[in-house]
């Protein structure tokens, strides 16, 4: 509880770090390159992010492009926050929210990518319009990606991953790569060797990750 507390006053003193009582939280939509960012970049986010395993990883890789983590847990999106600090990385940013509300921080097309790791799958019927590719998240992604903007899904759960692929036959994409052996597939190079802490989990199992890449379109 001690340690909490303290992540808790730690992000409250941090630039990098948008959640409710700072300034910036009622004021960001449409705004990250002009009100936060440094410089005027394609915007990535990671969504149910963690503690930013892969925000952190492309944002290290990828200088020229702006990186936000979504998460609603503080005591984890601290740590992705620290190594921020620590390795002064100035485009990361972290915001502290519900997914169900993520309109209210991005305004329509201010997206270029969307990635989603590991998310909870959500198994039980009753459950399912919790699932956060669920077509009334899609609905929602679709809006604040730019047209063509490009949506990512990493999954251990084939369930799920078959969820997915289901629901966005009902949306405008283009471009659909998708593998259900991620590490036996070409497409792994396109990871840069980025693995969140629940992927090490379940590759450690034996587990094997699906994978899913489409470009999603207004119409």
């Amino acid at each position: 509880m001690r340690n909490k507390i303290k992540r808790f006053a730690d992000n409250a003193a941090r630039e990098n770090i948008i959640e409710p009582g700072k300034e910036l939280y009622e004021q960001i939509k449409g705004c990250w390159n002009e009100r936060y960012f440094e410089k005027d970049q394609p915007i990535t986010v990671e969504l149910a992010c963690g503690k930013g395993d892969y925000t952190i990883g492309l944002a290290r890789r990828f200088p020229d492009r702006n990186f936000i983590g979504v998460d609603i847990k503080g005591s984890r999106i601290w740590y992705g926050s620290t190594t921020a600090e620590e390795e002064q990385l100035r485009n990361v940013a972290f915001l502290r929210t519900q997914i169900l509300l993520i309109e209210n921080f991005f305004a329509e097309n201010e997206l270029s990518e969307l990635w989603i790791t590991f998310p909870d799958p959500r198994p039980r019927d009753k459950d399912i319009r919790r699932r956060l590719t669920h077509s009334r998240y899609l609905k929602m992604y679709q809006k604040i990606l730019k047209d063509g903007g490009i949506f990512h899904l990493k999954t251990d759960d084939l369930p799920f991953f078959d969820f997915t692929m289901e629901m966005l036959q009902s949306f405008p994409i283009r471009n659909l790569t998708q593998t259900t052996d991620l590490y036996q597939s070409p497409l792994l190079e396109e990871h840069f060797g980025i693995q969140t802490t629940y992927e090490k989990r379940w590759l450690k199992e034996g587990k094997k990750i699906n994978y899913l890449r489409c470009e999603m379109l207004k119409s």
